[in-house]
């Protein structure tokens, strides 16, 4: 079986690309995130002519999360089973609640529970959306707690929005005091990883440069100036099963005009359609950047 999860940064936009894609690789299970699309305009009849199976959770121009699935698509969860009315206590200052936004759907697949996450950025240290993104990532580590054991078949997948280690970013100095290193972050994901969940990529690709976000300005992608902030996190059985993964570099060239965010991809028990990624000869990006 193969799971994977991409940031389209707005469905509408990318119903094409995401198309190609599906014919390209052949997920079983698609973790969809900032579709940016209310729950009445989601394109289920265009997944269904795909052969999947369509949940969405959205709020319109911003946000948004679903799961395509063509191994069943069973139990379905959004806001952490919280009603949406659920606020994030800020001290009196300026009130951001990720709780009452569209980031979180979570269906059973194919006798896996699945979740695509869409984790808010944070913009700024030390601001209401830096605490409000805290406050999300602290209420998914308890909803896992609460409603699963590591021994279970789970994969959480998704935007994060951190990068666990200096390893995730192409150069950790031009990052200090900036969020998704931010310590409290990355402690956050450590808390998943203590839970009992493994980061399949990491799992098969100790190496570096290996990102799934650039920017769109200054040439970021070509020079490879990027960070691996899109994952699938899995229980103990799910890494045990997981043959393979990848990041779809290729996904993120040519027209039209790609998300910044490139797949990411888990084989379970066997390996699933090949693709060249795009990574291409070691050494590339260096002579790129002139060194």
């Amino acid at each position: 079986m193969r799971i994977a999860t991409w940031n389209v940064n707005s469905l509408p936009a990318r119903l094409e690309r995401v198309q190609g894609w599906i014919e390209r690789a052949a997920p079983d299970v698609l973790l969809l995130q900032e579709t940016k699309l209310s729950d009445a305009s989601a394109p289920h009849a265009f997944f269904e002519g795909l052969g999947y199976r369509f949940a969405h959770h959205g709020q319109g121009r911003w946000n948004g999360v679903a799961i395509a699935s063509r191994v069943g698509l069973e139990d379905v969860v959004v806001r952490f089973g919280e009603p949406p009315a659920v606020a994030v206590e800020l001290e009196g200052e300026e009130q951001v609640d990720p709780m009452g936004e569209a980031r979180m759907i979570a269906a059973r697949c194919g006798g896996v529970r699945v979740a695509s996450l869409y984790v808010p950025n944070g913009r700024a240290l030390d601001t209401p959306h830096y605490r409000g993104k805290l406050a999300w990532l602290a209420r998914l580590g308890r909803w896992v707690e609460e409603t699963a054991r590591p021994d279970e078949p789970l994969v959480l997948g998704g935007d994060f929005n951190v990068a666990p280690s200096d390893l995730d970013v192409w150069d950790p100095a031009q990052l200090v005091g900036g969020t998704h290193v931010s310590e409290p972050e990355r402690a956050a994901i450590s808390r998943l990883l203590d839970w009992g969940l493994v980061d399949l990529y990491r799992l098969r690709h100790p190496e570096g440069e290996r990102y799934s976000w650039w920017d769109y300005r200054a040439g970021m992608f070509h020079k490879n100036y990027g960070m691996r902030i899109d994952f699938l996190f899995g229980t103990a059985p799910i890494a045990a099963r997981c043959v393979g993964s990848e990041i779809d570099r290729e996904a993120r060239k040519g027209k039209p005009t790609p998300s910044d965010h490139a797949p990411v991809v888990a084989d379970l028990d066997g390996p699933g359609v090949a693709f060249d990624a795009g990574w291409g000869a070691e050494g590339r990006f260096e002579k790129r950047r002139g060194k």
